[in-house]
């Protein structure tokens, strides 16, 4: 079983007193079933589960009343083994977007409060799909979960938390990574750019190490996604949203990355798209990173909703959708012309599994920052970069402060630990450290 993080959130979760029934939300593969079942199974004397997308006609449930005990009672008809104990038993409703009507009666279970409830979505949110006729505002409460970060995937390949919090002691105190650690943690960089964090990716990449088959299982991921866009999609908006998709390897290949409908398709526009986009984003498989009007906190405040890029949520995922090849590119250095795209959707990856929003600068004289993040209270600008390239846009903006009134920059590249003025230049793979706010 693969370490996650949301298992510690859930254990906060059911300690808090009088919690309310719990909705678990995120793209469909990213382990939220898995992690539920391990949760559930390790902290209840009983689990009562129910998973709508295999079984259809657990449904039939909710169709009536929606009393706890009327609810009860026709679960133990379908479940015969169920065990309703008061204070011992969670009821896990997985895929509850398929049944709306069991979202709107986690209002009464969290009123009657004998059982905890735990539900999961893959498309909540979704335009036109699996929306109920009454939302339980009050009565529930909502936690994210992405596919795996960065230091999942290190736990995965056995680096131990004693390790990480070393990485985090030398950014702290500004101090190199000894070489071998700092060598190790490039290959482990250069794998999760490649394998993601999708855990079954994952999973199946620590018993095999095979990258054809982490090819083979992303591909397959991918073309499920493909398959809700067709199947849950309205139908005007079908053949939309997956020329979206599609387009989204062309739009990062771009030396200017901000998303244009005209790349989805000749002439397009977002009157005719936007609403495709936002059902892409929705279902969790892409985030956007919207452009700042400046550079400063708070930076919701500056943001530029029209004008932004967009990122896959999973780096693996994002290669996976670029040509064969690009799996041995990335192992070997030579990436060619999707080099900048793969770094900047990695540094993407990171802070948005952080729970970041994501946002950056530009200027049409040319000057961009990739990312601006809260970072201890300040806006920061981190600029990414494939190898150790020059940053010429940091160094300028940091060397104006009339007019740009930000102190501090990071540097994300291929490179040892070292500050130069008010530029920390970090080795990429320590962007996952970077949470604080």
């Amino acid at each position: 079983m693969l370490k996650r993080k949301i298992n510690q959130q859930l254990a906060a979760w059911k300690k808090r007193p009088n919690h309310q029934p719990l909705i678990i939300k995120g793209v469909r593969q990213c382990g939220k079933t898995a992690s539920v079942l391990d949760f559930a199974h390790s902290h209840y004397a009983h689990t009562v589960y129910l998973n709508f997308f295999e079984n259809p006609q657990y449904a039939e449930i909710f169709q009536n009343s929606l009393s706890v005990d009327t609810l009860t009672m026709l679960m133990s008809v379908q479940l015969p083994d169920a065990v309703f104990e008061p204070g011992s038993t969670v009821i896990i409703l997985d895929e509850i977007q398929e049944c709306p009507e069991a979202r709107t009666a986690l209002k009464f279970f969290s009123l009657d409060g004998r059982y905890d409830v735990i539900a999961t979505g893959s498309l909540l949110g979704v335009s036109g799909y699996g929306t109920p006729k009454s939302i339980p505002v009050g009565y529930e409460q909502l936690m994210i979960m992405y596919p795996m970060d960065f230091e999942e995937f290190l736990w995965a390949q056995g680096i131990k938390p004693e390790v990480i919090g070393f990485l985090r002691t030398c950014l702290e105190k500004e101090q190199p990574v000894p070489s071998a650690l700092h060598e190790k943690m490039r290959e482990l960089l250069k794998l999760y750019t490649i394998v993601g964090g999708m855990p079954a990716v994952v999973q199946s990449f620590v018993e095999r190490h095979n990258l054809q088959e982490v090819l083979l299982l992303q591909r397959n991921i991918i073309h499920s996604y493909e398959d809700d866009m067709v199947k849950y999609a309205e139908n005007r908006d079908k053949g939309r949203i997956r020329q979206c998709f599609a387009s989204i390897p062309r739009q990062l290949a771009k030396e200017n990355k901000k998303f244009q409908y005209s790349v989805v398709e000749s002439r397009g526009n977002a009157q005719k798209f936007s609403s495709s986009l936002q059902w892409i984003e929705d279902a969790g498989i892409i985030c956007r990173c919207y452009n700042l009007s400046l550079p400063d906190l708070p930076l919701e405040g500056y943001a530029v909703d029209n004008i932004f890029k967009v990122y896959m949520a999973d780096t693996g995922l994002f290669v996976s959708m670029l040509e064969d090849g690009t799996q041995s590119d990335i192992l070997h250095g030579n990436m060619l012309g999707y080099k900048g795209a793969i770094y900047e959707n990695l540094a993407a990856d990171f802070f948005h599994k952080m729970g970041r929003k994501l946002y950056y600068f530009h200027k049409d004289s040319g000057l961009e920052i990739d990312f601006v993040i809260r970072l201890k209270g300040k806006a920061t600008l981190v600029e990414v970069k494939a190898t150790n390239g020059y940053a010429k846009s940091l160094k300028t903006i940091l060397s104006q402060p009339e007019r740009y009134p930000v102190n501090q920059g990071i540097k994300l590249a291929d490179t040892q630990l070292n500050r130069q003025g008010k530029i920390l230049n970090l080795p990429f793979y320590m962007g996952f450290l970077l949470t604080e706010v």
